[in-house]
């Protein structure tokens, strides 16, 4: 039996064990007047329905030996809050009750009749009045504590709008700033490719005037203006693969890989942001040096690993900044994939970085 089921039966035996000792503590009047406070005792288990409760005290309280039950009853009716009204029709009921046999058997003066109805009046409104004063406590605790939810949520609300609003901000900064300067790269790239002679150049100039419209797209995409032409998955890392091989970029891509319908859009979108920021380093950091990438399945998890030799020394340096936030938010993309991602020097001098993401998030 559980500790709060014991605790209950506890209370339960101090509620009918108190009254019924107070009933036998006190004479007997009428000879059945014991009886029936301890019957009433007995009852106020039934003290969920306060009314019914009080009724059942009310042959013990005409008896004289029904004060103790009743009080407990009557504190249990303020406690279930009915109206006012209510409330003072049964206290004067049970008042009555009350006073009735005393007024039946005994002759009493009017000082003592007026001083016998206050008492009882007193008696029988003090536990009501005390039961309803700590249910509108509790009712004005759980306003309170309402008021503080809302009044939370509504701080909450009012940060979320303001850091949306400095979202779209932000969004239409980029969007005129970087936007306008992609656009005029893919501007002058097709007036390159139309202008030159040379096939190489016109090549290069229609790869440049596609990376940047592409660019012009995903930025659209992130930024909630609309959505990619093509979904970034474990399915366009080959064309991923692909321009960065007629960029010059030595790259073998070793995939194991037959049915991506099981990996979860997330994950996918995190592996091919793990493979282009690992070629978009490797570009950068090791220029000339061979990248292999690697996409497997093991053990319920989609392994990414992207390793690169050694740089070759003898090509030209390439200097095209340090945008980005590296592989530190390359680490927390995974994460907020629900996986983990390793980096580090590799035995022939180069590097590895290795993403294990799991197949659903």
């Amino acid at each position: 039996m559980s500790s709060v089921r014991w605790s209950r039966l506890g209370v339960e035996a101090l509620v009918v064990g108190i009254p019924a000792a107070a009933v036998l503590a006190a004479p007997d009047p009428f000879g059945y007047a014991t009886v029936s406070g301890l019957v009433a005792s007995a009852l106020l288990p039934l003290r969920r329905w306060p009314r019914i409760a009080v009724l059942l005290c009310m042959p013990a309280l005409a008896g004289g030996l029904g004060w103790a039950p009743t009080v407990v009853a009557l504190y249990a009716l303020g406690r279930a809050q009915p109206r006012i009204q209510m409330l003072v029709g049964w206290v004067l009921l049970t008042a009555a009750v009350a006073v009735a046999p005393v007024m039946i058997m005994q002759s009493l003066g009017v000082g003592s009749i007026i001083l016998t109805v206050a008492f009882v009046l007193l008696a029988a409104g003090a536990p009501t009045a005390l039961g309803a004063l700590v249910a509108l406590r509790e009712q004005l605790a759980d306003s309170l504590r309402k008021l503080e939810a809302a009044t939370e949520a509504e701080l909450q609300a009012k940060a979320e709008t303001a850091r949306a609003e400095e979202r779209a901000r932000i969004a239409r900064e980029i969007h005129d700033a970087v936007g306008h300067h992609v656009t005029l790269i893919a501007v002058e790239s097709a007036a390159l490719a139309a202008t030159t002679e040379d096939p190489g150049a016109k090549e290069t100039a229609g790869r440049l005037r596609g990376l940047a419209k592409q660019a012009l797209d995903e930025m659209r995409a992130t930024l909630g203006l609309g959505a990619p032409r093509q979904r970034a998955g474990l399915s366009t890392i080959p064309e991923l693969v692909v321009r960065a091989r007629a960029a010059g970029v030595d790259v073998e891509l070793s995939s194991e890989i037959r049915d991506p319908h099981g990996v979860s859009p997330a994950v996918e979108r995190a592996a091919y942001r793990v493979v282009q920021e690992a070629l978009t380093n490797a570009s950068k950091h090791a220029p000339g040096a061979d990248i292999k990438v690697r996409l497997v399945f093991r053990e319920g998890s989609l392994h990414v690993a992207v390793t690169n030799g050694a740089p070759d020394r003898r090509g030209p340096a390439i200097e095209v900044g340090s945008g980005g936030s590296g592989l530190a938010g390359l680490s927390e993309r995974v994460q907020m994939a629900g996986g983990r991602l390793a980096a580090g020097p590799s035995e022939d001098g180069g590097f590895e970085l290795v993403a294990v993401l799991p197949q659903q998030r």
